[in-house]
Formats: structure tokens, sequence, C-alpha cells
């Protein structure tokens, strides 16, 4: 972490709606109206109670010192930012993965911000914008969701552009002026684009050689198809800043590969996501290793004798915050495995 974002995390809650007293950062001017996924949004004030839907979300929030906001949470993949488990531990925690529409009504939210829009979107799994819309509760919706991407198809939605991090940085953006802490959120933004340069430095040297990889998020069983990154999500991204290729060409999110087109590709690095979700077996990242290794096809590949395997945090692969952790984890094992030389 830098020094930096230390300096932002020190400065620790705040009472939201207070003036920036420092760094020249100009007050939000309520109202205050933003464009989010296609709708407007307009505030009065800074909102007091917010409910968030997303752990990405919930971690932009308090990275933005605005923890004494948030009411409730809900949608967990991993363990909390370690920094913010004292915090976090202290707010309800309304479900782990679909909270009801009414649980989350009952916080008395005066916003909602959801991750993803089948949560909260046309047909969300918690409710319906309108559902929220009818008792004067706006929603956020994060732009990683959103833009460039189409909801409409079901599952995780089609991607329609690459993602990229400017979206997590509109989000973060848009909650600092929603906020009234514009300097904070500035100075986020700095501290993220500065730690993806330096990754990307650190492997500057691949310069024309070609280092592929397959990225495993998870698995319905362990012994059929799994859920590979395609080239347009948070894993595409990674590859791209890195100058590395993702084996899987689909533009899916994630689809299902059989194993069998994977080791034809025979990638020199796999990526396998460490969660503690446990929706599926394969969220368990052990047995994720334990089947790379038994498995007579899996098995073979150069990335597994070679022993080029990378645990990553999950949520680093999906479009998130903690993408740019993704970045560094990776480029810290390229280095290491000595496939930079």
């Amino acid at each position: 972490m830098t020094s930096q974002l230390k300096q932002v995390l020190a400065a620790g809650a705040f009472a939201v709606g207070m003036l920036l007293s420092n760094g020249g950062a100009q007050a939000t001017t309520y109202p205050l109206t933003i464009e989010n996924c296609g709708r407007t949004l307009t505030f009065d004030q800074a909102p007091q109670r917010v409910v968030s839907l997303g752990q990405s979300n919930t971690e932009v929030l308090y990275l933005l010192g605005l923890a004494d906001a948030v009411v409730g949470t809900a949608v967990w993949i991993d363990p909390v930012m370690p920094e913010f488990a004292d915090v976090n531990s202290k707010i309800p925690r309304l479900a782990d993965n679909d909270p009801s529409f009414e649980s989350v009504v009952g916080r008395k939210p005066d916003l909602v911000t959801t991750q993803f829009q089948w949560h909260v979107g046309p047909n969300g799994a918690v409710g319906t914008i309108d559902q929220f819309g009818e008792l004067g509760i706006p929603v956020y919706t994060a732009p990683a969701d959103c833009v460039g991407k189409d909801n409409t198809t079901g599952g995780d939605g089609t991607r329609e552009d690459a993602f990229a991090m400017t979206s997590i940085y509109q989000e973060i953006e848009d909650f600092s002026k929603i906020f009234n802490v514009e300097k904070r959120g500035a100075d986020l933004i700095a501290d993220l684009k500065q730690r993806e340069k330096a990754a990307r430095e650190t492997v500057a040297n691949i310069g024309g050689q070609h280092i592929s990889v397959v990225y495993w998020f998870s698995s319905a069983e362990l012994q059929i198809d799994p859920y590979v990154a395609g080239q347009k999500g948070a894993p595409g991204y990674i590859s791209n800043i890195l100058g590395i290729e993702n084996v899987i060409k689909s533009d899916d999110e994630w689809p299902t590969v059989g194993w069998e087109t994977i080791a034809r590709a025979d990638p020199d690095i796999i990526v396998i996501g460490k969660m503690e979700r446990r929706r599926f077996p394969a969220d368990n990242w052990e047995l994720k290793m334990q089947f790379l290794k038994s498995d007579p096809v899996a098995s073979q590949m150069k990335a597994v004798r070679n022993n080029h395997i990378v645990v990553m945090d999950a949520q680093s692969m999906n479009p998130t915050i903690r993408t740019i952790a993704g970045i560094e984890n990776l480029a810290k094992a390229i280095k290491a495995f000595g496939l930079d030389q």
C-alpha cells in the first residue's frame, strides 16, 4: 500500500456531508445530478443511510471513509479488506449472497448501491429499480456492470465493450461527488493508477515474448467444464495490461470450456480463483489445485508440470476495485516464475 493511500485511510470515518477543508478541493454543490447506467439521479444532500449490495461497492465506500453512512451490506465473495475488518464487523450483513427486498428496505436507506444489475435491475433478484423508486429510494449501479454491457441476455450478461478500470474510477468519482469527498476520491484514483503502472513496469522485459494464461474462476462440479475468463472481463484487462495472452477467445465474461480444449492451448500459467463463497465445490481453491494435479488431462499441461499456478483473490478476477491487486499478483508471479527473462 502506498503512503498516499495510507493517508486516505488514516483519516478514518467522518460525518457524511461535511465540507472538505484540505487540498483546495471543491465542495459538492447540491442538488447534484449524475448520470448512472442510463438513468439520472439527483441528490439534495449527501446520503445518510446506505445499503451496499456488492463487495466492491462496499469496499469503495470504506476506502473513501464513508463507513459511518453504511447501514447494511450483502453479496460477499471474499473477506473484507483486512484494514476494514473491525469496522465491517459492526455493520449489519443482510446476507452473504442475495438479501430479501424487505431486509434492504428495513434498514431505511436513502441510497442503495448495487454491484450487479441481476440483484437490482429490470428483473433483479433482490428487487427492481422501480420498486425502490416507489419508496423514494434511489439506486446507484456500478458502471462496471452496465457500461458497454448487455444484462438482458441472462446469467452474467454479455460485454459488448471490454472492461477497463475507467469504469471503477467513474464509480469512485461518482461516490466522491455524491458524498462531498472529492479530494479523497481523487487521491484514491491516483493511487490505483500508480499501482497499475508500477506492476506493468515490473514485467516490462516481457517485450515480444509469448506468455499465455487461463483464468479458472470455479466449476459447478469439479469433473465438468470449468467457468473460465473470456476476453472482455477483468482478467482480459489484466492480461492486456501485462502483455500476455488469455487462451480463451470467447467474448463471454465466464464461458464454460472443456479441459481438453484448454489442454490443447497449453497455457504457460493457470490462475485459480480463491474465495470464501461456497456455492460450488470448486469455489475451494485447494480442490482446484488437487484436480489440476490429479486429472489425467489437466495434469499434463505445462503450467501444472512446472507448478506455474497462481492463486488469485476472486474479487480481483471480477470487475472491481481489487482488479489492480490482480495485476500486481500476476506480475509478481511472472517474475517469480522467470517468464519475463
